[in-house]
Order: C-alpha cells, then sequence, then structure tokens
C-alpha cells in the first residue's frame, strides 16, 4: 500500500537524502547506502509516484520539494546535506532555492541547469518517452535496455540488480507524470542564489548531462567545485561507486 512519502534509511550522523533520478526509485542507492553509512544516516526516498510513494498531481518541481520538506519533518529533521542524480539533481537545486533553510550542502550528480540545453524541445523528448508507455510497455519491461543505453561501465552483480530493480519499481503513472514534469526544469538564472556548499559530479562519457552541463552549473553557484569521474557515464554512482563515495564523503566532511 502506497504512503505519502516512502523511503530506506542506514546508519547515524549527519542526515544525507539521496534523490533518484527519473529512471530509478531508492533501492538505486544501494552503493552510497552501504559504502556511507558508516559516517552519515543514509536516507533514500522514492520520490512522489514513484515506488512505494503516493503521485502528486500536478507533479511539479515545486510540489516535490515541499514533499522532501514534509519528509525531513517526519524524520524530525531540521536540515539535511542533498545528494541528486539527474532528475533528482534538479529536484535538489530546487529545494535549495524553495527552502533553504532545510538544506546544508548539495551534491549535484550528472545533472543540469535546465531543460534543453542540447536544442531539444519539451515536446519532442516527451512524445519519445511516452511512446513506449502508450504502447503497453511499463518501466520495468525497458529496465535493462535503458541502463545499458545510458551507461558506460557496464553493471553487473548486485548493483547491476539493484538499479535494474529500481527502474522495475517505478508505477507507469508516476512515470508519466516525471515525464511531463523533468522538462518544466529551468535554475539557470537562479544558480547564483544558491548559497550552500555544492560538489557537482559528472562522469566523463556522459551523453545525456554532458560535463558543460555540470560546468555551468559549478560555474553559477558561488561556493561549488566540479569532480569529474573519468571512464564513467551517466550513473556515476552506480558506475563508480567507490569513486563517487569517496567524493561524496570527503566533500560533507570538509564542510
Amino acid at each position: 500500500m502506497n504512503q505519502p512519502i516512502a523511503w530506506i534509511e542506514a546508519g547515524g550522523g549527519p542526515p544525507v537524502i539521496f534523490l533518484h533520478g527519473v529512471g530509478g526509485s531508492r533501492t538505486a542507492w544501494g552503493p552510497q547506502l552501504r559504502g556511507l553509512s558508516d559516517r552519515f544516516r543514509c536516507i533514500a526516498w522514492d520520490m512522489p509516484g514513484y515506488g512505494d510513494s503516493e503521485l502528486l498531481e500536478p507533479l511539479t518541481f515545486e510540489a516535490i520539494a515541499d514533499r522532501l520538506v514534509g519528509l525531513l519533518d517526519t524524520l524530525a529533521i531540521e536540515r539535511a546535506d542533498l545528494v541528486g542524480l539527474s532528475f533528482g539533481g534538479m529536484q535538489a537545486m530546487h529545494a535549495a532555492l524553495r527552502h533553504p533553510e532545510r538544506v546544508n550542502r548539495l551534491v549535484l550528480a550528472d545533472t543540469s541547469p535546465r531543460f534543453g540545453a542540447n536544442g531539444t524541445t519539451a515536446a519532442e523528448w516527451t512524445a519519445a518517452r511516452m511512446e513506449p508507455l502508450d504502447r503497453g510497455e511499463t518501466p520495468a519491461d525497458a529496465a535493462e535496455r535503458v541502463i545499458d543505453a545510458i551507461t558506460s561501465v557496464t553493471l553487473t552483480g548486485q548493483i547491476r540488480d539493484e538499479v535494474v530493480g529500481a527502474y522495475g519499481r517505478i508505477p507507469v503513472d508516476g512515470f508519466r507524470a516525471s515525464l511531463r514534469c523533468l522538462p518544466t526544469h529551468d535554475v539557470l538564472d537562479r544558480l547564483d542564489a544558491i548559497a550552500h556548499p555544492t560538489r557537482v559530479i559528472v562522469g566523463e562519457l556522459d551523453e545525456e548531462t554532458p560535463i558543460a552541463y555540470s560546468q555551468s552549473i559549478a560555474d553559477g553557484i558561488p561556493h561549488s567545485d566540479l569532480r569529474i569521474l573519468d571512464g564513467v557515464g551517466h550513473l556515476s554512482p552506480s558506475e563508480a561507486p567507490d569513486r563517487f563515495n569517496a567524493l561524496v564523503a570527503e566533500f560533507l566532511s570538509a564542510h
């Protein structure tokens, strides 16, 4: 049975919320919950409409940010660090702008300051991803194909099972809502209002959100730095978990 917000957590210490991408859910963060829970309270949610979390209608970045604050309230957390991948990184930026007092630091992985930087229109992007759903395909049906297309490192073993399984947990209605929401993302002209210390991480071979996108985020947010993971594609937390975790732990421990 769905609940307003579903999450998993591990460890103790400063709270860190992990925000998954459009093709993920809470179980995709297994390498981070295992690798960072000795130092941090690691919390991974199912965003609204995903996994076991109720869908918000309409699904907007503002509504997602408000629901994230609802999770913090539920967990009695005043301020948390946010680690967001792709769509989750966009959500993290919106949360930092809308609720700056509830956010400590940001780690933004393989994400973008605005939709359409490569010239893609919202209509084209959404239609291409809705078409398989309109044919009756589910996220579970497409999971392995999509994951293999956006990674440069072949995922194997437990991590592959977690990432593919996380994609398969996405309900069709929630996926459709995200495909309508994501193209509305644009914080490029507001990046300088994000005062939180920020680390931007991107895979060298990420073709979904190339290095230039991460560079523009790092250029725009005043207290930020950029780290590039060699040989890695769009899913850097899963493709290079040890290196990714090290960059996260170093940054969060230093500030």
